[in-house]
């Protein structure tokens, strides 16, 4: 049982970690526009995830949860508004950092797990407690501060914690596993990145030069986006939640010192305080959810 924890931890913390230093990649190809990158990323991770299922020999096991998602109306409006949803995701994620953003991109993943409480009580009726209650509203003075001193709503920010947040409810909703989850979003959504690319023609299929390093990058745009799934989906089901939740701010942190660092973005005294104002929150958040767990585990055993 220990060393399942432990290959859990390392699992889940490779996720988060792997996330947190994506930005470095998107950044290799940021000539790149961004709705291309997003065109080509949907298409090789749908590949990569299509050979991962052959390879895996579950392929018949693919085509009946197709077959059932495609009989149930419910499901497959809820499975193609997760890959319309995570797209979003992910084309404003690439915007952010390749616009020179990443400390805000850190921002929208801080803020996530607050809006995902959020969007538990307006749309599962879940309750809140009144330390969530604070935590959220902590979060909103966060970015009410920021908006207020900068003169301008963080939207890249609020974007990704929305749209991740949402990803996440329909992925409740609408539960499949890691492996065909992926790759059945990615495929609904393939034709449609298929058809821009198309139409992105001036003379050749895109602006990616297929004879250069850049071709490779955004080959491997579709693994990149896989392996930490396919770790995180490893990782979580052999750890505690309360765990999960510590881990999930690795990510975040990641970035927000790859943007300050790295990239030189600024970290103003007014960031400071909006961010310090989040982690306040979330500290409350993750401290009155490690309690709740505890105390079902308790009853529970």
């Amino acid at each position: 049982m220990i060393d399942e924890q432990k290959i859990g931890i390392l699992y889940t913390a490779g996720a988060y970690i792997l996330w947190g230093v994506l930005p470095i990649y998107w950044k290799l190809i940021q000539e790149i526009p961004a709705f291309e990158i997003l065109a080509h990323r949907i298409i090789w991770s749908f590949v990569f995830m299509g050979a991962i299922v052959l390879l895996a020999r579950k392929h018949r096991a693919f085509l009946a949860e197709c077959r059932s998602i495609m009989r149930s109306k419910k499901q497959l409006i809820g499975i193609t508004l997760a890959s319309l949803t995570i797209s979003i995701n992910w084309v404003t994620y690439i915007l952010a950092v390749n616009t020179n953003h990443v400390v805000e991109a850190s921002l929208g993943y801080y803020i996530n797990p607050l809006v995902s409480i959020l969007l538990g009580m307006v749309v599962l009726k879940e309750k809140f407690s009144k330390a969530q209650w604070v935590a959220f509203l902590l979060a909103v003075l966060g970015v009410l501060y920021m908006t207020l001193n900068f003169g301008s709503v963080p939207w890249l920010a609020l974007l990704l914690a929305f749209s991740f947040g949402s990803y996440g409810l329909l992925k409740k909703l609408v539960p499949l596993n890691a492996m065909f989850g992926l790759t059945i979003e990615t495929l609904i959504v393939t034709p449609i990145a298929l058809i821009f690319l198309v139409q992105q023609q001036t003379g050749q299929w895109s602006s990616v030069d297929w004879l250069s390093m850049t071709a490779v990058l955004v080959f491997g745009a579709g693994i990149v986006t896989a392996i930490p799934l396919l770790l995180f989906s490893a990782g979580a089901k052999r750890i505690p939640l309360s765990m999960v939740g510590f881990l999930q701010y690795f990510a975040p942190t990641i970035m927000l010192i790859i943007g300050v660092f790295l990239y030189d973005e600024p970290f103003t005294s007014v960031h400071a305080v909006s961010f310090t104002l989040i982690w306040a929150g979330l500290a409350l958040y993750t401290v009155t959810r490690v309690k709740r767990l505890k105390k079902y585990e308790a009853k529970a055993s």
